[in-house]
């Protein structure tokens, strides 16, 4: 073959491939089914007269091209260009990602609304209620403040005494589907006019696990005021000590008035007095008038000056010493800082009052505590280090604010005898809530949520105080524990 010929015919298949590679992008991509359809094969061009092919190319009987069939040879597959099948998707990762939403808090199936009577002595209606579609079997407990007693209490509860000289009242009931019971206690007042607050919870069978809790503070009967009569105007005080002024003024007036007239009466006399010889005809030379005694001007005595000196002195001292006692007694060593990092107020309440901080609503409903060294089932289950115990608290969290809020086991703490305090045990915190971190997720704006607590403490004193707070730098809550 000429060169020029196969220059020709090398330059026209270069050609001929950027043609078709340039063509491929703009080609529009196939359908799934006609990529998987298989293609038939390709026929070979057949060379023309102007290019005759050499007798080294001439294609032998081996390489006739086959006839086109429904069913292409395997020959012929193999020969084309492999179809790039679909990507299929990824695979989920193995584990998904921490979420931080808030969690969806189901409705109690048992709630409890609690309502005090209007009555000179404490008493209470407790309304429980089975929304769910089957019968539950609930425990209901009602504290007792500090030094009361149950005097009358609805069928079917009693009074048990938990530690000290707090008690409560349980009631074990099997509530109906879509029923509901109204349960009653007569309380005696700690004292004459004091309001007094009762809360009460539902809680499982086994009395571990809160349903719904509830609270209610009676006040006593507002008793008319006892109508005063005034006393008559000369049987009042600042009439009495207005008139005393008054009566001083007039005498001074009057003792002025008298000294004035007295003087001129003296003056009036010596000047009759220093008459003359000749009748008051005078002389030629008048007389040299007689000196008059020199007075000596009268100042108050040394002692007198000193010892008023010495009075107003000690008054100062003593004034600004009681001042400053006034202050330094007025600042509260135990309480936490207002200002400052802190935020919100710092709030000191009872068992069952609603406490707020910058963020949440706390209410500490109940607290009970098990033995040393052995924690019962419901104080969160398994068994406690030594010379340990767990108290659990029944909590209430409601989210004042318009966003979601989460909080941290660490920033929730009791406080034993002497200042020592601890943290949330978060393991049996998590067991008494069936396996679910209360921490883990934040709580929704406007939401409230009932659950248990648990703190691990060493030695048989309970804890005094609990202290409760949303976040790092607020000021918290505190709940005095009786």
């Amino acid at each position: 073959m000429p060169a020029s010929t196969r220059h020709h015919r090398a330059l026209a298949v270069l050609v001929h491939c950027l043609g078709i590679l340039a063509a491929v992008p703009a080609l529009p991509p196939a359908a799934p089914e006609a990529a998987a359809a298989p293609r038939p094969p390709a026929v070979t061009p057949q060379p023309t007269a102007a290019t005759p092919r050499p007798a080294a190319a001439t294609p032998g009987p081996a390489a006739t091209t086959p006839p086109v069939t429904g069913t292409p040879p395997p020959v012929a597959v193999a020969a084309r260009a492999p179809v790039a099948a679909p990507t299929p998707p990824s695979a989920p990762p193995a584990m998904a990602p921490p979420s931080r939403k808030p969690a969806t808090t189901l409705p109690p199936p048992v709630t409890v609304a609690v309502a005090p009577e209007s009555s000179p002595a404490p008493r209470y209606r407790i309304h429980v209620r089975n929304r769910g579609n089957s019968p539950v079997d609930t425990t209901v407990r009602q504290e007792l403040p500090p030094g009361a007693s149950a005097t009358a209490i609805s069928a079917g509860g009693r009074a048990t005494p938990v530690g000290g000289s707090a008690a409560e009242v349980t009631w074990r009931l099997k509530l109906p589907a879509h029923s509901a019971t109204t349960l009653g206690t007569a309380l005696t007042a700690t004292a004459p006019g004091q309001p007094m607050t009762a809360p009460a919870c539902a809680f499982t069978s086994d009395g571990s696990r809160p349903y719904d809790c509830a609270t209610a503070t009676w006040q006593a009967a507002a008793t008319p005021a006892p109508k005063v009569t005034e006393a008559p105007p000369w049987q009042r005080i600042p009439v009495l000590l207005a008139g005393l002024a008054v009566l001083l003024l007039l005498c001074a007036g009057v003792f002025w008035v008298w000294r004035r007239w007295r003087g001129r009466r003296v003056r009036a006399a010596a000047l009759a007095s220093s008459g003359t010889p000749d009748d008051g005809r005078g002389t030629v030379y008048p007389r040299p008038s007689a000196p008059s005694p020199a007075r000596r001007r009268r100042t108050p005595p040394v002692w007198l000056l000193v010892g008023a000196a010495v009075v107003v002195l000690a008054a100062v001292i003593g004034t600004a010493g009681w001042t400053a006692t006034r202050r330094v007694a007025a600042i509260d060593t135990q309480k936490q800082p207002t200002s400052g990092a802190w935020m919100g107020t710092s709030v000191t309440g009872p068992l069952g009052v609603p406490l707020r901080e910058s963020a949440f609503e706390f209410t500490v409903y109940r607290i009970s505590c098990g033995a040393a060294a052995a924690a019962q089932p419901a104080d969160g289950g398994g068994t406690a280090p030594a010379a340990g115990r767990r108290c659990q608290a029944t909590v209430g969290v409601r989210n004042v604010t318009g966003d979601q809020q989460p909080w941290h086991g660490q920033m929730q703490r009791a406080y034993l005898p002497g200042g020592r305090w601890v943290s949330t045990d978060e393991p049996a915190t998590q067991a008494a809530n069936l396996g679910r971190d209360v921490f883990a997720d934040p709580v929704a704006a406007g939401s409230r949520v009932v659950l248990p607590l648990v703190f691990t403490v060493d030695g048989r004193d309970p804890p005094r105080q609990l202290e409760l707070r949303s976040g790092i730098f607020s000021a918290g809550v505190r709940v005095d524990v009786p």
